[in-house]
């Protein structure tokens, strides 16, 4: 059978739609607007009237902000017809179908389309959960089914996955991959599986948000704070869930655990709750979080939501900070503190490595005076509270102590033996560990209630996110203390159990090592897996990106304490990361990671 040639110009010149929901119904005005032809088609006449008014009003929105003038318009909305029934679709190159998830519903249509539409039409699902596969072997024409798979709101989101089974002819996919980029889509092509990229990333990250949740680990606000503020995603995951629906991600899910196996990604049992009782998030008026109303975004006070200005009782009082370390989190801490006005005592190893640490925060705050944020008596006066220090005795009239040495038990244990020496009673004492059991570091001293986990994030004087990690032996008013200190240095505070990888860490590195698999398995990549989670999920970086920045050796350390402490077999580090680390390519600090740097 021959299907349509391609050039680098996109034959595919009139499209059906089929389902004018509201992905539908924004494939058509991405496709009107680029002067296809479009045929909407759907079985309601409701359906069909939304979608016309739909394209009217946002094209007359392009005409206010001058951005297409009314003639343009006018071309857009007489390329669009609207039909309800399927024979619409006999001359179109191309028909994309975006009806419900559901196997059943799609093969029949699949099936009526094959007695309807030419010979080289290619027919492509819009299904980002379903298998392109099962679909295609339904069809009598197997060769020319594809899956095309948009992101909502396809008229803002630019990625688009084109997904080929083992069926698929490659003119198939040439032709389709042209019109997305004629689109002005950023096309990424990949094989059949469940989720394809973005989504079989993003819906397992997902998955154990929401089992996060369940277990009583972090309240709703604490994860989604965590996440936007700590990994600088436009949503957090819970209430992305509610903005997806709760129902589709556990249909999403339920398909990718049946293709993969993956403890992981089996529906955390909240979702089903949820689900059945028609809590499916905003488009219900209720999921994780309360709405106004049914399909409105605006979150309203339930009895889940925090107190305003809740006291969590009387904290210690803390007017100077002892940070030890001379690192880059070390250095950052105590500008934190020192520009929040507290007097800082940042004690190294020897004195000369405490002076160099002074000296880093000094071209820190320099260059805060350069670009405006600082002005230069305030560079000085907060360098004038910061006093370096050789030893730890000189921690011995600190209020609160923040250790940021190396992410190593012993050393951290070693260290929290001085400090139980050094400090006066009543000091607060705080690991910034990422990793590490907090208890562990307690347990040494003989004030286990003084101590507390102080997860800051770097660089420590941008990040905004702080996790608070009490142990089961922490004390309420130093729990209360450094819920107050983190508000003081204009930091917001997440409530973490001891346990580990906190929030941040248990949810990001499975994410991240789940990507180096699907590399590892030849599925896609690095530059297809990045560009996919950037521009479908709003990641400010891809996966692959991160990774060589965190560090490799960094990464791999976290995800074996990830595994070891909750022993499930999906959580497994990639062999592929264990051989790049045992090669010394650990990212940009080395020139290669997962990909190559230019030395400096």
């Amino acid at each position: 059978m021959d299907l349509p040639s391609t050039s680098s110009q996109s034959t595919l010149q009139t499209i059906a739609v089929v389902g004018l929901g509201t992905m539908g119904t924004g494939i058509a005005e991405v496709l009107a607007r680029a002067g296809r032809e479009v045929i909407g088609i759907d079985i309601s006449d409701t359906a069909t009237r939304r979608a016309t008014a739909s394209l009217a009003a946002a094209t007359a929105r392009s005409v206010t902000r001058e951005r297409i003038t009314e003639q343009e318009r006018e071309g857009v909305l007489a390329r669009f017809r609207t039909f309800t029934e399927l024979t619409a679709a006999a001359d179109a190159d191309l028909v994309i179908e975006v009806v419900p998830e559901d196997y059943e519903l799609k093969q029949r249509l699949f099936r009526e389309l094959d007695a309807i539409v030419r010979p080289d039409t290619i027919l492509a699902t819009g299904t980002n959960a379903l298998s392109v596969t099962r679909l295609a072997a339904e069809s009598q024409r197997p060769e020319r089914v594809l899956g095309l798979h948009f992101f909502n709101p396809a008229p803002a989101m630019k990625l688009v996955e084109v997904v080929s089974s083992v069926l698929t002819a490659p003119t198939a996919v040439e032709a389709v991959t042209v019109l997305a980029r004629e689109l002005g889509k950023e096309p990424v092509s990949v094989g059949d599986r469940p989720g394809f990229v973005a989504d079989g990333l993003l819906f397992g990250y997902l998955n154990q948000a929401a089992a996060m949740y369940e277990s009583k680990y972090a309240s709703r606000e604490d994860i989604d704070a965590a996440m936007r503020l700590g990994c600088g995603l436009p949503m957090g995951p819970l209430a992305l869930l509610d903005l997806i629906g709760v129902d589709t991600a556990r249909t999403v899910l339920e398909a990718m655990y049946s293709s993969s196996g993956d403890r992981l990604h089996a529906p955390a049992p909240i979702l089903g709750h949820l689900a059945e009782a028609g809590l499916t998030g905003q488009k219900s008026g209720r999921g994780f979080y309360t709405y106004e109303e049914p399909g409105s975004s605006t979150i309203v006070r339930d009895a889940q939501t925090p107190l305003d200005g809740a006291r969590l009782g009387e904290g210690r009082p803390v007017s100077s900070v002892g940070v030890a370390g001379s690192g880059t989190m070390a250095s950052g801490i105590a500008q934190v503190f020192a520009q929040a006005g507290f007097a800082v005592v940042l004690a190294a190893r020897s004195q000369e490595k405490a002076d160099a640490a002074k000296a880093a925060i000094g071209k820190s705050l320099g260059r805060a005076v350069s670009k405006g944020r600082l002005t230069e008596d305030g560079a000085a006066q907060t360098l004038a509270l910061i006093t370096p220090a050789g030893s730890l005795d000189a921690f011995a009239d600190v209020d609160l102590a923040v250790e940021a040495v190396a992410e190593d038990l012993a050393v951290k244990q070693e260290l929290f033996a001085a400090l139980d020496k050094v400090c006066k009673p009543g000091a607060v004492l705080a690991t910034t560990t990422s990793s590490l059991p907090v208890i562990a570091v307690a347990r040494v001293t003989s004030r286990p209630q003084d101590v507390i986990g102080m997860h800051f994030f770097n660089p420590a004087p941008a990040m905004k996110l702080v996790e608070v990690v009490r142990t089961v032996l922490t004390s309420d008013d130093v729990h209360a203390t450094v819920r107050e200190i983190c508000t003081k240095v204009r930091k917001h505070p997440v409530d973490c159990g001891d346990r580990a990888g906190f929030i941040v860490n248990a949810l990001l590195f499975p994410y991240l090592n789940n990507a180096v698999k699907m590399v590892e398995q030849h599925y896609a990549s690095l530059d297809d897996i990045d560009a996919a989670m950037k521009l479908g999920g709003g990641y400010p970086m891809g996966p692959f990106e991160l990774l060589d920045v965190v560090g490799l050796d960094v990464s791999l350390a976290i995800e074996k304490v990830l595994h070891k402490e909750f022993r499930d077999p999906g959580l497994a580090p990639s062999p592929l990361l264990e051989h790049l680390v045992a090669a010394g390519c650990l990212g940009r600090k080395t020139g290669r990671g997962f990909r190559e740097y230019a030395r400096r």
